[in-house]
């Protein structure tokens, strides 16, 4: 990528350049420079950077000279496609992508098919030959940009044509879509950079410790049509198995669709085997540089496609949210490739990813007997019973209840957060739903079917989301053995490697410090003062990370704890940061 001459707030790829600073120009953005440097088929774009975004927040409005810059960036887009921004013939419109450094999926904005209006939508007709798609392009970005740019918190998107989107929008609002496509690409920008401090943003940040004040990069790129006709469609594929880590590729397809359709969960797309039926050379195509790009990243990536009229473009590439056991096969498996060493792969896997792997699971054959309430697909496995809520604000009240929803969006994150497990009605393994859930690992069953919700709701069930299935009541459960599975055990035997602490039984060496021994009144807020000399300590304090982190700064050798991986890796987490 490189900055035009003269620009101060846009950033251009250009593969002939060297690899972009992460931090300006966000992960997707990145990911479309690696995409292109490796000569893969990327629709064009630009960055409006993360300083812009500063600026933004500073100021309280789009940076000076913006606006200039922006008519140059879509310049080099009309330029390299043929195409005029706003025009009545061959239309150029545009997706507004948010893109911060950190990927936060699904927690902030973008709004598709910018650009148009009563003009354009006749140019799409005219050059398409089909007016139904240029009704629908027009349709869908009306509904776009009222909720997101104007506020509207009607439901736009069930709503048959874009007359009634803009009645709604102005009963709701008293407003209307500008038809200035300049005025919409600047106004589209200002939203992303809002999206950056919503609440579900904020809600992300705050559990994952992300630092509040990270901003966001605008992604400009020149529209690719999924909803064009039988020959397109759009999809999403992961390298591998995001669930269980799989060596194989893990994806779905939309015929006919945009990718909010996929990641909304509001309409259930295919196997990637549909697109292997009807395109065998595009899937073929697709898988190639699926290779590719995990060989390059060194990681299980998650891309996003679309097929236009048979020809694959890719959007984005990025490391794949993942479960727990996914993680921690990913993370043997490419050692057993040569991809990392023993060393590297500890970074892969965090204590919490193990700790959610030790979790209990459905007890044998304590399901035979259990009623079935609702089947869907295991989205991010786990067991969690719980009482059914409605309502992201229900499930904050009650931790680690059940939400259920007919599908999830990023309105929904917080109670997700709060939330021991996730159901939908709608959607599939690559919805809202089942990303959202596999990054905060929490167990996810989607396409239940409909009637869901108002089912389950006010009950107490069972989900297993490894099987898939809900039941009636609390099922039995039984702990897994940390020694028994193969990955966690060569895992630990790593770890032991590298580790500055010794864990479990057969080390103790005296004098020992039992912190679950204190009385409660001696247990404040803080954590208990490690005598001076201690080798060993023991309790439950000390198997989380600030417990870890405490005993080595105390000097201690060893540590006891009923699992020893986790604390293994916070050990090694610690020691590689004050290094």
């Amino acid at each position: 990528m490189s900055t035009a001459m003269g620009a101060r707030w846009l950033v251009f790829p250009d593969t002939a350049q060297s690899e972009p600073n992460r931090d300006l120009v966000g992960g997707k953005a990145w990911s479309l420079w690696r995409m292109r440097s490796l000569g893969l088929h990327v629709p064009p774009a630009f960055v409006v950077t993360t300083e812009a975004c500063a600026e933004y927040f500073a100021t309280g409005g789009l940076p000076e000279g913006l606006a200039q810059e922006l008519v140059h960036g879509i310049g080099l887009l009309e330029t390299e496609l043929g195409r005029t921004f706003g025009g009545n013939e061959r239309p150029l419109l545009v997706s507004v992508r948010s893109g911060a450094a950190v990927s936060m999926p699904g927690m902030m904005d973008t709004i598709l098919d910018l650009g148009c209006n009563d003009v354009v939508e006749a140019a799409l007709a005219a050059e398409t030959g089909d007016q139904g798609f240029a009704a629908e392009v027009h349709r869908r970005f009306t509904g776009f940009y009222g909720r997101l740019v104007l506020g509207s918190t009607e439901e736009l998107e069930d709503l048959p044509d874009t007359a009634a989107v803009r009645a709604a929008i102005a009963e709701d609002l008293g407003q209307t879509v500008p038809a200035d496509p300049w005025e919409q690409l600047r106004a589209a920008i200002a939203a992303v950079f809002e999206s950056s401090r919503s609440r579900r943003a904020l809600a992300y940040r705050r559990h994952y410790g992300i630092q509040d004040d990270l901003g966001t990069a605008v992604t400009v790129q020149a529209m690719v049509f999924g909803n064009l006709d039988d020959d397109s469609g759009t999809g999403v594929l992961f390298t591998r198995n995001p669930v269980d880590g799989t060596r194989e590729p893990y994806g779905e397809y939309l015929p006919r669709g945009q990718g909010e359709d996929v990641v909304s969960g509001r309409v259930t797309p295919k196997p990637l085997s549909h697109l292997a039926r009807q395109w065998p050379t595009v899937h073929t195509e697709l898988l190639a540089a699926a290779e590719r790009l995990d060989r390059e990243g060194r990681d299980a990536q998650d891309i996003e496609f679309t097929v236009q009229r048979g020809e694959l473009f890719l959007l984005q590439s990025r490391p794949a949210k993942r479960t727990a056991r996914a993680a921690v096969r990913i993370a043997v498996e490419l050692v057993d490739e040569g991809v990392l060493t023993p060393e590297q792969a500890l970074t892969r896997v965090t204590p919490d990813q193990v700790r959610t792997l030790l979790r209990p699971e459905i007890a044998t054959g304590a399901a035979d007997t259990a009623q079935v309430l609702a089947t869907g697909v295991g989205a991010s496995p786990g067991v969690v019973t719980g009482t059914v809520v409605d309502t992201p604000e229900a499930a904050q009240a009650d931790p680690g209840c059940v939400l259920v929803r007919k599908a999830t969006s990023p309105d929904d994150v917080h109670g997700m957060i709060a939330a021991g497990a996730v159901i939908t009605e709608q959607g599939g393994a690559t919805s809202h739903a089942a990303v959202v859930s596999r990054a905060l690992d929490t167990p996810c069953v989607v396409g239940c079917g409909s009637g869901t919700v108002a089912r389950l709701t006010g009950t107490v069930v069972t989900v297993d989301a490894t099987s898939g299935r809900v039941y009636a009541g609390a099922v039995a459960t039984s702990a897994i053995d940390e020694g028994s599975d193969d990955d966690l055990r060569l895992l630990t035997e790593w770890a032991q490697r590298h580790s500055p602490v010794r864990v479990g039984e057969d080390d103790v060496v005296a004098p020992v410090f039992d912190a679950d021994a204190l009385a409660p009144e001696e247990l404040g807020e803080q954590l208990p003062e490690i005598p001076s000399g201690t080798k060993t300590v023991r309790g439950a304090l000390f198997c989380a990370p600030d417990g870890v982190r405490a005993a080595l700064d105390a000097g201690v050798e060893v540590i006891v704890a009923p699992y020893r991986l986790p604390v293994l890796l916070a050990a090694i987490d610690h020691q590689r940061r004050t290094a």
